[in-house]
């Protein structure tokens, strides 16, 4: 079965966040949405809720609990009933419902940067502090890479440190942290009685021979202190559609966490839902595909980098589409993003969003077919040339 992903598609006067936030001029590679048609089942499902024609309130999904739990156990061995998965509106609304669950005025969550910036954001909007840790920067030649200060992370914690954050595939270095490195922060968290959010959003999105290990499979006992969040947002391209997971087998923890939702958060839309179950029944060959293509694109992408823009390092992602480049020694005077922006008229996420230590950088989303990708790196070779 072959899928078609180099199709260029008209995004301007669609809605589209992504290709409307900027002038027409200017390429978009920044916010978390590819830029490819989503997958034929997820569409023909959409189509099928629309024409039985009553969109009322969704209740009890029981189907699309059992598919999941039937796909964790085939992927991981990770065995989770289905009562366990509650549906929300998207990862970043469960963040802040659990900030509101977990947490009072003056407590803290903790948090590796660089950082997805709701993950910094979210805190503060329930009078609460985000304590930042940084991951240990690694340079190479033409890459870069980091590492976890285990000894930093464990001085970090103190008694109000209710929540530790963890982005696992990391956004936006794209690195997938290994089971010893789980386990050892599960362990920090668990002597500290701080509950785990893990953010594993882009667990789907692996590259090359990539392997993903969800942190609360590890142990009934780091499950029991654990919220997972998954979503088929970014790995079937719906992010739009608005349906995120939520894996909590802690049945208290699960009350505690609906509880604090009620009145807020809306429930999930039949649009999404339908379209969630569609995505995770039936588009394995096209996610397969998938992977196969966003893999090219990031090999593509690192020798680019590496051949052509020497002055910049780059991440070499094992999962999503998001690369992530140290501008510091480019000769850029004032913010890269800026310089992009104006300069290549390509659009990037700015690296000062994702906390500290992360001036001078921007991320690149190569979700895209390969013409547009290389038309980004032309457009920032040329800027960086003319320089």
């Amino acid at each position: 079965m072959s899928f078609d992903f180099e199709q260029l598609l008209a995004r301007r006067g669609t809605g589209s966040a992504k290709w409307e936030l900027y002038p027409d001029d200017v390429l978009p590679m920044w916010v978390a949405d590819m830029d490819f048609r989503s997958p034929e089942p997820v569409i023909r499902a959409l189509h099928e809720r629309a024409e039985q024609g009553t969109f009322g309130y969704s209740w009890r999904h029981t189907r699309l609990a059992e598919v999941v739990c039937a796909r964790l156990e085939r992927l991981y061995g990770w065995q989770v009933e289905p009562e366990a998965v509650v549906t929300v509106p998207s990862v970043v609304s469960a963040i802040n419902q659990l900030c509101r669950a977990a947490g009072a005025p003056g407590d803290s969550v903790l948090t590796l940067t660089p950082a997805y910036p709701p993950f910094l954001s979210s805190p503060p909007q329930h009078q609460q502090v985000c304590d930042q840790v940084e991951l240990r920067y690694e340079p190479g030649e033409r890459t870069l890479s980091y590492s976890l200060d285990l000894d930093a992370l464990a001085a970090a914690f103190h008694a109000r440190t209710r929540i530790f954050l963890l982005s696992n595939p990391h956004n936006p270095v794209g690195s997938i942290y290994d089971p010893a490195s789980l386990r050892q922060m599960a362990e920090l968290c668990l002597r500290n009685n701080t509950l785990i959010c893990s953010d594993e959003i882009h667990c789907d999105l692996l590259l090359g021979g990539a392997r993903h290990t969800p942190l609360a499979s590890l142990s009934p006992e780091i499950a029991d202190q654990t919220i997972t969040l998954m979503s088929p947002s970014k790995t079937f391209n719906m992010p739009g559609l608005g349906c995120g997971l939520a894996i909590i087998t802690n049945a208290k923890l699960r009350k505690q966490f609906q509880k604090a939702g009620e009145g807020i958060v809306p429930h999930v839309n039949a649009m999404g839902l339908a379209a969630a179950r569609a995505a995770f029944e039936e588009c394995e060959p096209w996610l397969e595909a998938l992977r196969a293509y966003l893999t090219a694109n990031r090999d593509l992408y690192v020798q680019y980098v590496s051949e052509m823009l020497p002055t910049l390092r780059t991440s070499v992602p094992a999962a999503t589409y998001l690369g992530w480049l140290d501008c510091r020694d480019a000769g850029i005077s004032g913010v890269p993003y800026k310089f992009f922006l104006e300069t290549a008229k390509v659009a990037l996420s700015d690296g000062a969003a994702f906390g500290a230590g992360s001036e001078g950088f921007v991320r690149l989303n190569f979700g895209c077919p390969q013409p547009l990708l290389l038309e980004g790196l032309e457009r920032m070779r040329a800027a960086l040339v003319a320089l």
